[in-house]
């Protein structure tokens, strides 16, 4: 029986570069249109616990390559992780973190895509909120550790969600 031909793949339209924001960003190098999906965030699929046990004694920084992909697992690009770990916070983003859930409800086969909330011109740097929630009460101090650079009208200050 023949193979059936490999779809090609769509080449990217981002690149990785130095960001006025924080360290490196992720660039458009082309046109994206609203809706379009940009990017799958990649990386070491592991338990919440693995990921404590990994870096629950390590101070923290306000720098992560951790994403919350459900309730049982996180995606840790620092290892294995792809040029999506690079996308910086915005209060003003131009993109968002979709969760595709996994039809057969195989939690560790749920993915996150990184999509365009609005059209995005070539040169413009891609963001979007990081949605970081805290437990404990929000200080000064954690405001601060976690703060945003964004420089948008908008910026809050911080990338952690308000309390609800």
């Amino acid at each position: 029986m023949p193979k059936t031909p490999k779809k090609p793949k769509t080449p990217k339209k981002i690149e990785a570069r130095l960001s006025s924001i924080h360290g490196n960003g992720v660039f458009a190098t082309e046109a994206i249109a609203k809706g379009e999906r940009i990017v799958r965030y990649k990386g070491l699929l592991r338990t919440h616990d693995e990921v404590d046990a990994q870096y629950g004694d390590v101070d923290e920084d306000g720098h992560t390559f951790l994403f919350t992909l459900n309730d049982d697992y996180v995606i840790d690009a620092n290892e294995g992780g792809n040029i999506a770990r690079w996308i910086n916070h915005s209060c003003a983003p131009n993109c968002e973190a979709v969760v595709q859930e996994d039809p057969k409800e195989r939690r560790h086969k749920d993915k996150v895509f990184i999509e365009a909330t609005r059209d995005i011109a070539a040169g413009e740097e891609l963001a979007y909120n990081y949605g970081i929630t805290l437990a404990e009460r929000h200080t000064p101090k954690l405001k601060q550790l976690w703060g945003c650079r964004c420089g948008s009208k908008r910026c809050t200050g911080t990338m952690l969600q308000p309390k609800k």
